[in-house]
């Protein structure tokens, strides 16, 4: 299969895994059932192209592989553990309330196929690295990725057990999380969520011309802090949170640091 035939394929799965997921989430009402398969959705991709590419570099392949899926499931598992049993997100229920009857096709195109086409363009440092036989070693690139993404999945992991653990003790009602990985970032979740995606990219750049592909962890990050991630929850915390100003005052908003004495 030739290089830009993988990308097609990768584009087909994605268009088909979403079209899916919306006909299900219309049967359940529920829009909100697409947040699990985002990370889903990369492992799948991920190894459609990987069986599609045998030519391609398998250890620097394995090695890619093997870290999209930690990532993608835990994830996946994660949000529906949380989700499960839940009303519709409110993001989704306030787009349903306005645009009534036609919510059902505007889903389709406004969540489930923009968050396919993200996925799509994301997906390009993976898509790349399984497409891409050359250089047949693995050197001081995917090792930094390898690193790089070990310390995302460090922070994304345990940011997101700490604060479940949090919000299950009653005590804590109204109370804020400012210990553990929170004591050194305000959102440990988003920023090793980032880190995981330099991380592949690494890897990526590790091959041919995979340099490239930069593009992709800039998008996640952009996405992270500016649109669904730091930019959107701070402005909420920051009115409804007692001690939230306080907490942006000494502590980083996304890159892990000591605290600042206030």
């Amino acid at each position: 299969m030739s290089y830009w035939s993988v990308y097609a394929t990768a584009a087909v799965t994605i268009w088909f895994l979403m079209t899916l997921i919306w006909l299900i989430s219309l049967k359940l009402k529920n829009t909100s059932i697409v947040d699990i398969i985002w990370g889903f959705g990369f492992v799948l991709v991920n190894w459609v192209v990987f069986f599609l590419t045998p030519d391609g570099f398998a250890d620097r392949k394995w090695i890619l592989n093997i870290l999209v899926t930690l990532w993608g499931l835990r994830l996946a598992i994660h949000i529906f553990l949380r989700n499960h049993g839940k009303p519709e997100d409110f993001r989704y229920a306030a787009w349903r309330e306005q645009y009534g009857k036609k919510w059902w096709w505007y889903s389709y195109f406004q969540t489930f196929m923009l968050q396919g086409l993200l996925m799509f363009i994301i997906s390009a440092p993976l898509i790349h690295t399984q497409a891409t036989a050359t250089p047949t070693r693995i050197g001081v690139l995917e090792d930094d990725g390898i690193f790089i993404w070990a310390i995302g999945f460090f922070f994304e992991t345990l940011g997101d057990l700490q604060l479940e653990k949090f919000k299950k003790n009653p005590a804590n009602k109204g109370k804020l999380l400012n210990y553990g990985v929170w004591r050194y970032t305000r959102h440990p979740n988003y920023f090793g969520d980032s880190a995981q995606w330099w991380g592949f990219y690494l890897i990526a750049a590790g091959s041919t011309l995979g340099f490239l592909t930069i593009f992709s962890p800039i998008i996640i990050t952009y996405l992270l802090i500016k649109v669904s991630g730091v930019v959107l929850l701070e402005k909420s915390l920051a009115e409804r949170k007692p001690g939230y100003k306080e907490y942006m005052q000494t502590t980083n908003a996304f890159i892990p640091w000591f605290p600042k004495k206030n």
